[in-house]
């Protein structure tokens, strides 16, 4: 059965002599990785053949206990496969973040604290939960962490709690989503969650943000150093206002398609910002772009439908924008589309509406192909003549 993990972030308070501990240990297993990354042979990925060539030397260099450098070597084989697949170097291993299994972890619940092993032994701290985390660690028996070091300075305990997913409940249809900035997602259904607000809100970070910089760089010593707090303050609250809108939309579609029995289908948005970047724009709109979490937005849909036993549909996103869901024609001209801007105008059907509903639409229909095969879902009526034919998202799928 597939198992659903909820990572609680749990924060705590250690005393001075622990803090010592912890950034030892922290910095240990960054240097323990980025040794392991630079000696080993950047193709070999498989975590045991690392372990088979490194363990005992990374161990002993770096002073980490055996299961800490075991972690070391499985953050390293990680990192590698991920990079592979994204055809990117592994980047160095900061000293902000430190992974643990069941051996050199463990939470207790009578108390409300967890025991970690670090560099000069095991410590136990005092976690400050709240209801919420209550609710979520009570009964549980977690068996795996991560010991992270935030940009303020603060430290806290990520406890990944493991259960399992219910069985996934039987389709009665698909619900398609169209991820965008302009709208932060529309549907099938014609509910859209608007981005104007957050773009301006995004935008005025982006202003104060670059007038902290300047005078991080130009101020005085004591402007410069408060100009770097602030601007620490203000990362966090960007960051924290994107989760909070990604949570918000993604519980609101997974409700609404647990509720009515459906699936959902997306787009795989793999490679969205290496290809969003090739094209000519300009400095605002690249920002704009690269600065939402659409990533995130997309894992929690994952996980919150896993907990529901909602099941997630990925599509192909080629040609879901230029494809008319009434008729599944793509513009025959080569280069040109129906759609323009926010406005789709199919001239062979002569639907015309919202380019982002229209997408969330396509993507349904794939969703429903993908769900129930050998349904009707895709049909259409080829052109009778036509100067350049481009095939329709139904020759794409299963030939027209």
């Amino acid at each position: 059965m597939e198992k659903h993990v909820l990572t609680i972030v749990c924060k705590i308070n250690p005393t001075p002599k622990q803090v010592v501990k912890i950034e030892a240990t922290l910095q240990a297993f960054a240097d323990a990785c980025n040794y392991i990354n630079e000696v080993v042979e950047p193709k070999i990925t498989h975590n045991v053949t690392i372990q088979n060539q490194v363990y005992k030397e990374a161990r002993e260099r770096f002073g980490l206990a055996a299961n800490l450098a075991i972690r070391a070597i499985n953050r390293v084989s990680s990192n590698r496969k991920t990079a592979k697949r994204m055809d990117k170097p592994v980047k160095k291993f900061l000293p902000t973040s430190a992974d643990y299994d069941a051996r050199i972890f463990s939470f207790r619940e009578k108390d409300w604290s967890v025991s970690l092993t670090l560099v000069g032994g095991r410590e136990r701290f005092g976690v400050d939960v709240g209801s919420y985390q209550k609710g979520k660690l009570s009964g549980s028996t977690p068996t795996s962490a991560t010991l992270v070091k935030h940009k303020n300075g603060t430290y806290s305990v990520n406890i990944q709690v493991k259960t399992d997913a219910p069985n996934p409940q039987k389709s009665q249809g698909v619900i398609g989503v169209d991820l965008g900035r302009t709208d932060v997602a529309v549907t099938s259904d014609g509910e859209s969650f608007s981005g104007q607000q957050i773009t301006k809100i995004r935008d005025r970070y982006s202003r104060v943000r670059a007038s902290l910089q300047k005078k991080a760089s130009e101020g005085t010593r004591s402007t410069r150093r408060r100009a770097r707090q602030i601007l620490q303050r203000l990362s966090g609250r960007e960051r924290r206002f994107q989760s909070w809108v990604n949570h918000s939309v993604s519980k609101y579609i997974v409700g609404k398609a647990r509720q009515s029995g459906r699936s959902i289908a997306i787009e795989d948005l793999t490679g969205l910002r290496e290809r969003t970047n090739e094209q000519p724009r300009n400095k605002t709109e690249r920002r704009r772009s690269n600065s939402w979490a659409f990533f995130q937005l997309r894992m929690f849909l994952d996980y919150k439908a896993l907990g529901v036993g909602v099941e997630v549909i990925k599509v192909n996103p080629a040609y879901t924008s230029q494809t008319c869901h009434k008729c599944l024609h793509i513009h025959p001209v080569k280069g040109k589309s129906y759609r323009s801007g926010k406005t789709f105008n199919c001239r062979h059907c002569n639907w015309k509406g919202d380019a982002d509903l229209n997408g969330a639409n396509v993507i349904k229909l794939l969703g429903a192909s993908v769900n129930s095969p050998g349904g009707s879902y895709l049909s259409c009526e080829l052109p009778r003549k036509v100067e350049y034919f481009q095939p329709s998202l139904f020759d794409l799928v299963q030939g027209c």
